[in-house]
């Protein structure tokens, strides 16, 4: 792809970290590279380093331009979300050390951009980052929700994709419309399921 931006998506997490690149040419969309990092057990400073090598190891491999990283929501837990938060400084380090950009989006907005219903099931952002990197198989959720977080990423820096989101044309609106049926579709498969 000419012109094209790389953008590496991350799902940061103390047991698994997942990572998703993709080149964004306009509204074409292209996968790199995607996977999991599986995080030893052991004590916190040690699980920290994995996450910052593993990401190191991924930019370096696959060299974006930009990083994505999902904001992290207050959970019921405050012990679980200072643990996340913790997970998402090692990977947003290891972007910083690498100079990359790094940009922030919320589930909501990741969830919008890739299904277009903020409060999607994980199945559902599964099923669409499939339809829409052309994947043969259903990603694994965590490299899932990176891709996806990659997907929202080069969403919010297109033009178009822009008044996609904005919902301010009539074809636009029924674009967000047709994405919410199939995400209510599959809600509806993965319920009976």
């Amino acid at each position: 792809m000419r012109d094209c931006l790389r953008i590496l998506g991350i799902d940061p997490g103390l047991n698994r970290t997942g990572y998703g690149v993709i080149d964004c040419d306009g509204a074409r969309l292209r996968i790199v590279a995607a996977g999991v990092i599986r995080v030893p057990a052991g004590d916190l400073p040690q699980r920290l380093k994995s996450i910052l090598a593993g990401i190191g190891r991924v930019i370096a491999d696959t060299q974006p331009q930009r990083a994505a990283v999902e904001k992290v929501f207050v959970n019921v837990n405050p012990q679980s979300t200072l643990l996340l938060g913790q997970a998402r400084g090692a990977a947003i380090c290891a972007a910083v050390a690498a100079g990359l950009e790094v940009r922030e989006h919320t589930a909501l907005q990741v969830k919008q951009a890739v299904v277009g219903y903020g409060k999607a099931g994980k199945l559902q952002v599964q099923s669409m980052v499939q339809r829409l990197l052309a994947l043969s198989a259903l990603p694994a959720a965590d490299a899932a929700d990176a891709l996806a977080c990659a997907i929202c990423d080069a969403h919010a820096t297109s033009h178009h994709a822009g008044q996609l989101l904005a919902g301010t044309s009539t074809r636009a609106r029924r674009s967000r419309d047709a994405w919410r049926a199939l995400g209510d579709r599959l809600a509806i498969r993965d319920r009976r399921a």
